[in-house]
């Protein structure tokens, strides 16, 4: 890729005169850091928030401990890193910078050169002027609540910060290739499969047409090209406008599967053969009855958001395999998958977690491809399309996300917890049924007597809360069960409009 060999390690001038730092508390998320740059975050702040890292890293691996820092692509990103990098050598860390990379190529390659630490520059599919951090120092983990908590209070602490050259600075190209060969692994599709690859001119374009044509696919290239103008649409495989072009362009070419990528390559989004889009969750649940089959006895890790389907699916209870339901979030999962030895995480997102002994653990849409591409290829005589009749019918709604202020947004699902509890107890009907369990591992799952069930929790990386509503039953109850969650939020007078809704 010419943009790749292109690369030139960072200069740095460490007498810069920049402004007064602005550095928004509301940018430290639940496990990664975003901002709208430079609003909320402005160069000498970025500076402060890699110190402040650096410093944290040190406390827990040493002072010099090795961190290996990658960036998306967006034309503020590679300025973005340099002055994340500048606050870090700052710290005394020793920085190996691999470039423009994937989310999960920073996560491959702190295995791969056995560093200490990550620190991801990107703001996965957020729009444009949104930048993050994702960071970490366990391998194939990234922070969760605590971590970020307390990078944030030095970060509070740190005053009259000076940026100095303390630690060191190395550029290193060539983990693309390693990590592109580490995926092929010995995977080779055989009946030449013709695969569209929408990339939504995020950074995984420079990444998923290569590997999947070098296992043998035949690739048709959907906004491969990387443009940070993102001139179609954000790359995001949870948006069903991403996901209809996606759709238009199997049917159009007669594929047998469409995939799309998000903008740091961590989420997959799958169309099947007729162009239907199947919602992450029941991809998840086809590969968990998959794998159950040749792995009896495993352990399943899902998100609040995913399908209820998972808790009756008769060839998992045949394979004596579990199912367990944790907090949505890409560090969450990562974690709970670790904790109790799970072979997979599924996230309804479209974060896969593929742990020992068929990956390192972290999600990676790239990986997570080459996994539906090689269940599709033991089961060469049926289509997706076919395959995925074979489950039980639910109606969900896309994942919706109506705006609320972050300072407010958990606080407004605590009112909703409240009332749905009041509701439960005093019998309400939804739908013509009763709540007869409530969740509240991550906001508030209810369900219903059917099965049926909604959700409402805030969400991680945007200033929005996030809705989502299955139903065993129909469309008409799913909708039954909106106009219910919808008249609770209207009813708090701090909830805005959807991004996209029923």
């Amino acid at each position: 890729m010419e943009i790749i060999e292109k690369q030139k390690p960072l200069t740095f001038d460490f007498n810069e005169d920049l402004d007064i730092p602005i550095i928004s508390p509301n940018g430290f998320r639940e496990y990664d850091v975003r901002w709208l740059y430079p609003d909320e975050v402005n160069k000498k702040g970025l500076e402060i928030f890699g110190y402040g890292l650096g410093q944290y890293i040190s406390a827990e691996k040493g002072l010099g401990s090795s961190i290996v820092v990658g960036h998306d692509y967006r034309s503020y990103s590679s300025e973005v890193k340099y002055h994340v990098i500048k606050g870090l050598i700052s710290s005394g860390m020793r920085v190996i910078d691999i470039g423009l990379s994937l989310s999960p190529m920073v996560y491959f390659a702190q295995h791969h050169l056995n560093a200490d630490s990550l620190a991801m520059i990107t703001a996965s599919h957020n729009e444009n002027g949104w930048t993050g951090i994702k960071c970490g120092i366990e391998k194939s983990l990234t922070f969760g609540p605590d971590e970020v908590r307390k990078i944030k209070e030095i970060v509070d602490n740190t005053v009259n910060f000076n940026a100095e050259y303390n630690g060191s600075y190395e550029f290193m190209l060539g983990l693309r290739d390693i990590y592109l060969n580490y995926l092929k692994g010995s995977l080779s599709i055989s009946n030449n499969m013709k695969v569209v690859v929408a990339c939504g001119n995020g950074t995984a374009g420079a990444f998923a047409p290569e590997l999947l044509k070098s296992i043998g696919c035949e690739v048709i290239e959907l906004h491969c090209h990387l443009d940070y103008e993102f001139p179609h649409y954000n790359p995001n495989p949870e948006d069903l406008i991403m996901l209809n072009d996606l759709a238009e362009t199997v049917k159009k070419n007669n594929a047998d599967v469409g995939f799309a990528f998000d903008g740091d390559g961590d989420r997959l989004g799958v169309v099947d053969n007729e162009g239907n889009e199947i919602f992450s969750d029941k991809i998840g649940l086809l590969l968990a009855e998959y794998l159950s089959d040749q792995y009896p006895d495993s352990k399943f890790v899902i998100d609040v958001k995913s399908t209820g389907l998972f808790f009756e699916n008769d060839t998992i209870k045949k394979n004596n395999c579990t199912v367990d339901m944790w907090k949505t979030g890409h560090s969450h999962i990562k974690r709970r998958v670790r904790e109790i030895n799970a072979l997979c995480g599924f996230e309804k997102s479209g974060h896969f977690f593929i742990n020992h002994p068929l990956g390192l653990g972290f999600d990676d849409g790239l990986k997570s491809a080459c996994l539906v591409l090689e269940y599709l290829a033991k089961n060469k005589n049926k289509k997706l399309s076919q395959l995925y009749l074979k489950l039980k019918t639910s109606y969900q709604s896309p994942t919706m996300a109506p705006f609320c202020k972050d300072d407010i947004k958990y606080s407004v699902v605590d009112e909703i917890i409240i009332k749905i509890s009041q509701d439960k107890e005093n019998k309400t009907l939804i739908a013509d049924q009763q709540i007869t369990e409530i969740n509240k591992v991550n906001g508030i799952r209810f369900r219903l007597a059917n099965g049926s069930w909604g959700l409402i929790r805030a969400s991680s990386n945007k200033p929005s809360l996030v809705v989502v509503i299955e139903s065993l039953s129909s469309n008409e109850e799913t909708k039954m069960i909106f106009s219910y969650i919808n008249k609770l939020l209207n009813e708090t007078g701090k909830v805005g409009e959807y991004d996209q809704t029923l």
